[in-house]
């Protein structure tokens, strides 16, 4: 179980605390799941400077290719993370014709198809920025346009990354059915952490 201060900052061995403000957003009052996710970078310096942009966009972790694991939000504050959603019930095919009706009419557009699912509670969307945790990964996505190909995960990342899940379910009481790759819930390159495990 790992300790949260008052500030939303775990004290863990294995977990280096390098927040940056300018990806926290609003309080973040519950926690209801994990978006794993890979950077499209290479190296974590890049990762890092694009986080000291104002408005910039961001996860709560961030888990180098040596394993190294940063804390880079508070675990009380959103993070622009998931982005455009898919609907829980087309994904889950558990909709009832009037939920079908409504989700198919919205996801014409992403940012409808968003506003949509927003309106709903969990469990019936899939968890989103205002409630669940990012953990990024670094590692690019490789190829042509339209046709890349995320780079493997390493194993160091991996055994990072099965920890920290790990942790986290524990110490938030999440399940672990609600620890999701980026593209399972939201609209991206489908091989995006793609060779996580946990």
């Amino acid at each position: 179980m790992l300790f949260i201060s008052k500030n939303g900052h775990v004290d863990a061995e294995r977990i280096i605390v390098k927040v940056f403000p300018a990806i926290e957003r609003a309080s973040m009052n519950v926690v209801n799941g994990i978006v794993v996710h890979q950077t499209d970078s290479y190296k974590l310096d890049s990762v890092f400077n694009s986080y000291k942009d104002k408005g910039a966009n961001g996860a709560h972790f961030l888990i180098d290719k040596n394993g190294e694991i940063y804390q880079t939000a508070s675990l009380f504050r959103r993070t622009n993370h998931v982005g455009r959603m898919q609907s829980r019930c087309i994904v889950t095919k558990k909709c009832t014709p009037a939920e079908l009706k409504a989700a198919i009419g919205a996801s014409k557009s992403p940012v409808a198809l968003t506003k949509h699912e927003m309106k709903k509670s969990f469990p019936d969307r899939f968890p989103s920025n205002e409630d669940s945790i990012g953990i990024e990964l670094v590692g690019k996505a490789i190829g042509p346009e339209k046709q890349e190909v995320y780079e493997a995960v390493t194993d160091q990342q991996n055994a990072s990354l099965k920890w920290l899940i790990g942790e986290l379910v524990d110490t938030l009481n999440v399940s672990i059915r609600e620890v999701y790759r980026h593209p399972e819930i939201g609209r991206k390159n489908l091989t995006e952490a793609g060779t996580a495990k946990w």
